[in-house]
């Protein structure tokens, strides 16, 4: 059953002169002003009991009335998908996603993405852009993400994720051995040939990556890693720039670096590992509506932990 939305107002002297859209934007922030300006030409805002357009004028004194139904955004269909969901409210839901998942429906992925589960899960997030997911990560990276269950949630996350006010922490293994942590503050755009990849471009918009060494193995580097921006492919591409790629990125990982005299296992354990080793570990933000300071933390996937003991095993025995 599609939720329906009702609210009253008066527009007061500091609004008279405002166009209509401007107003109902001062009077329900709780809403885009994209969203408040589709209900005004729905006809589902009365001014004085009579419509209006987005761009008219209102005066002190006029009354206000929005009735407006949340209806179904896009079409993607609702599958019996399991979630892995490391918090629930009425508001919203942090899911854990498995590394191989899609996070919304797109050419070639129709099906079986986290969109697809989460309108299974809760039907009512229908009505809600892209069915109230925020942020987004690439399909072969695993870990949280922060999901919309109302228009008020997911409008004052996407604030606060333009704000930089959510915090994203990722584990990323690399390629190489910086000798230090760093920023790297580098524009992302398309790549200027190759359409379907990003890199670090003059025309790009502004972008920057935090990371710090947690552990190093002989050819290869364990970082934490934070966003302040949220660029497609970011970390991935970031790192790439510097020279230091993602271990298993198929797109900018380049040559593998393998270990000099590593073993069979070793060799056999990193050419088999065919996705980027980036997981995003920990999420941290102040609740929409509650104003309560969360934080959530995703325990690293088998895969891998199975990386990285084999990398402790092939520097002990170096070491050895």
């Amino acid at each position: 059953m599609a939720e329906e939305i009702q609210h009253q107002g008066v527009i007061t002297p500091e609004l008279s002169g405002k166009r209509l859209d401007q107003a109902l934007a001062r009077l329900f922030p709780d809403y885009s002003r994209s969203r408040l300006q589709l209900w005004i030409r729905q006809g589902r805002v009365q001014v004085d009991g009579k419509l209006r357009k987005p761009r008219e004028k209102v005066w002190t004194g006029e009354s206000i009335r929005l009735r407006a139904v949340l209806e179904k955004a896009d079409h993607c269909e609702a599958e019996d998908i399991p979630l892995d969901l490391l918090h629930e409210d009425e508001h919203l839901l942090v899911v854990n996603k498995p590394a191989g998942m899609v996070v919304h429906p797109a050419a070639g992925n129709w099906t079986g993405t986290l969109q697809n589960a989460l309108l299974h899960h809760d039907p009512q997030l229908g009505g809600l852009p892209r069915s109230g997911i925020v942020h987004r990560l690439d399909k072969d990276t695993s870990g949280l993400l922060v999901v919309a269950r109302t228009l008020v949630a997911h409008k004052r996350l996407v604030e606060r994720l333009q704000a930089r006010e959510i915090k994203r922490e990722y584990l990323a293994v690399v390629n190489g051995l910086p000798t230090a942590g760093g920023v790297v503050d580098a524009p992302i755009g398309r790549h200027p040939v190759n359409r379907v990849r990003m890199a670090v471009t003059p025309a790009g918009k502004p972008a920057r990556t935090h990371y710090r060494i947690n552990e190093r193995f002989r050819n290869h580097a364990l970082l934490d890693v934070q966003l302040e921006s949220g660029r497609t492919h970011q970390i991935r591409v970031h790192m790439a720039y510097i020279h230091y790629p993602l271990l298993g990125d198929p797109v900018y990982g380049g040559r593998l670096k393998l270990p000099a005299g590593a073993s069979d296992a070793t060799v056999s354990l990193l050419r088999g590992f065919h996705r980027q080793a980036l997981h995003a570990r920990r999420l941290s933000l102040v609740h929409p509506v509650t104003g309560k300071n969360l934080s959530w933390e995703s325990p690293l996937p088998e895969d891998l932990l199975s990386l990285l003991e084999g990398l402790r095993r092939d520097r002990e025995e170096h070491e050895a």
